[in-house]
């Protein structure tokens, strides 16, 4: 137990298993889905310091370069993902985190279905396609940065400054600040004891909230520009025009927090963003207020995610994949 936050008997056993892979000496890489978010990389820079703190050799090995505004958690040579696959070949156990669907893996898919053992620690509602390994996956945790938590604790693996930075930028971003309805008293619990080993939460709030590029705000005014409101049924949703991304010198990640803000509009339940992404494929992110639950509609499409946030990418061009969703979601609320 770390600071007085028990860990359920579920997590603690499935906590152990997780460990008896771990070894020391043994290669691990470490990974996570495509685009990384804040819970991604966090979770897995915090099991970068605890594995190397046991004697193994970590690596990260994302799919995707890290954000930018993550950047400041990685530790000198700890991101080798500019040869992922190369180091998900070499390593004696992979871990994979915050996804449990392989599809999310990108161009790594191939070499993760390749490997011996492949871990996984995850806190979304999916069966998940990865080969099987031993897992630790609790869909009603507020972040993967929860379920290292408790994997830290279950184990007694004490976790450093560092390691505990990394887990605060996870339930910080996943929660939306602690705006969100995933904000658990647990979780706050968890944030008060990562307080204790001295995280500055206001120096977290500039580097991941207060340091935007100048692109990152015109981007999100072009979008923003896109919105539809169908108040009747509670609907709203905007568009990313193609060629945005490109002609603000933005990322994917710039992107990051634009649904909420059809999300915030008085009435309306269900807001959705739709972008192309690189496969030529269109992403629809999928963000909910009240009883709907997005991750059901998103099944439709093969998405998945949580109740109040989930994501699908689908074949076609953005009018087409705007009118199949969009009609699924008016369908989906007259229904509900």
């Amino acid at each position: 137990m770390l600071n007085g936050v028990p860990v359920p008997p579920e997590r603690a056993s499935a906590a152990h298993t997780v460990a008896a892979v771990l070894t020391s000496g043994r290669r691990v890489a470490l990974t996570t889905h495509v685009n990384a978010d804040g819970d991604g990389v966090g979770s897995e820079v915090a099991l970068w310091h605890l594995l190397g703190a046991r004697g193994l050799e970590p690596a990260i090995a994302n799919p995707t370069p890290v954000p930018d505004r993550f950047a400041f958690l990685l530790p000198a040579g700890a991101d080798r993902s500019e040869r992922a696959a190369k180091e998900i070949e070499a390593a004696d156990v992979v871990v994979v985190l915050d996804i449990s669907e392989v599809s999310r893996l990108g161009d790594l898919q191939r070499a993760i279905k390749q490997s011996h053992t492949v871990a996984c620690i995850d806190h979304h509602v999916s069966q998940g396609s990865l080969p099987g390994g031993p897992r630790l996956v609790a869909p009603e945790a507020a972040a993967t940065a929860e379920l290292v938590f408790d994997f830290a604790s279950a184990v007694g693996w004490p976790l450093s400054p560092e390691a505990a930075r990394a887990l605060y930028v996870g339930l910080l971003t996943d929660t939306g600040a602690f705006r969100f309805a995933n904000t658990s008293p647990r979780a706050l619990r968890i944030a008060g004891a990562l307080l204790e080993r001295g995280v500055d939460p206001e120096s977290i709030y500039e580097s991941v909230y207060a340091s935007a590029p100048e692109g990152r705000v015109r981007l999100m005014t072009e979008v923003l520009q896109t919105l539809v409101v169908e108040p009747d049924l509670g609907l709203a949703w905007v568009t990313v025009p193609p060629d945005a991304l490109q002609r603000h010198a933005a990322t994917a990640d710039d992107l990051d927090g634009i649904v909420e803000y059809p999300r915030s509009i008085a009435g309306v339940r269900l807001a959705l963003l739709f972008r192309q992404i690189a496969s030529g494929r269109i992403k629809v992110s999928f963000r909910s207020m009240g009883d709907v639950d997005v991750a059901e509609l998103s099944h439709q499409f093969g998405g998945g995610g949580h109740k109040r946030a989930a994501g699908a990418s689908l074949d076609g061009s953005i009018a087409d994949v705007q009118q199949q969703v969009l009609a699924a979601a008016r369908q989906y609320l007259r229904g509900n």
